[in-house]
């Protein structure tokens, strides 16, 4: 019995020029290679669904959509399909410069499902976003409010660690606050993306390590991220509550 071939890896500067890259109508640049099982349709959504204003931040990026991305001690190499000989050296994703360019190559085949490559991809997005264009000052004294009113809860175990951080007091605290309002942000921005592109369930990003932030602040930093960055024409942004096993 034949053993199956193994993967085939090439360099990102490889796949940088081997591969086409398109332009969405929002001017994003992205790119798949690979046995990607993601639709072309999907994918083409996924990209379309960040806003304009959001997009205008992101220039001299490129999004390389790819099976596995894989860490090799000091090198990244790119699989063209899914290996499981690869699979545990596989990193989500990875940010490379090449040339005047920022390259980020995602993983697709280490989620396999749309919702987890798309939450993946808004990730990179907020992060990046929010490192070039810095952080929305309504935003910020909103969620500071939320803040000192009590609220239970956050969005991500960088924002959990730094708000705790940065209320115990202590000669370091603002900068704590200030990482943390950058995790927020970031985060806030990547969950819009997400509920843009698909029907979000909010239980669904769920963390074991750090408690969820209560829904109804969670809504009010979206609705404040939809003022800074309108839904492109064709997508909407709505949040319903539903009390959970209710059945209405």
């Amino acid at each position: 019995m034949s053993q199956a071939a193994s993967a085939i890896t090439r360099t990102p500067a490889e796949i940088v020029r081997l591969t086409p890259v398109s332009q969405a109508p929002n001017g994003i640049c992205y790119a798949r290679a690979g046995e990607v099982t993601i639709s072309s349709a999907d994918l083409d959504r996924m990209i379309a669904a960040v806003p304009v204003a959001a997009a205008a931040a992101l220039s001299r990026k490129a999004y390389y959509f790819v099976p596995l991305t894989v860490s090799q001690g000091d090198e990244t190499v790119i699989a063209d399909r899914y290996d499981v000989a690869l699979s545990d050296n596989a990193v989500c994703h990875r940010n490379l410069n090449l040339g005047d360019a920022q390259c980020v190559f995602i993983s697709t085949r280490l989620m396999d499902d749309k919702f987890s490559v798309a939450f993946e991809f808004y990730i990179n997005v907020g992060h990046a976003l929010v490192e070039r264009a810095g952080v929305s000052h309504p935003f910020a004294d909103m969620v500071w409010q939320q803040v000192e009113s009590g609220v239970k809860g956050e969005t991500s175990l960088d924002a959990w660690e730094s708000r705790k951080l940065s209320t115990a007091g202590g000669p370091e605290a603002e900068k704590f606050k200030n990482e943390y309002l950058t995790a927020t942000f970031a985060d806030a921005i990547s969950i819009y993306l997400l509920s843009l592109c698909l029907d979000v369930d909010y239980y669904d990003l769920r963390e074991r390590d750090y408690p969820l932030l209560a829904p109804t602040p969670l809504a009010e930093r979206l609705r404040k991220v939809a003022e800074i960055f309108p839904p492109n024409p064709g997508f909407e942004f709505n949040i319903f509550y539903k009390r959970r096993g209710s059945g209405s």
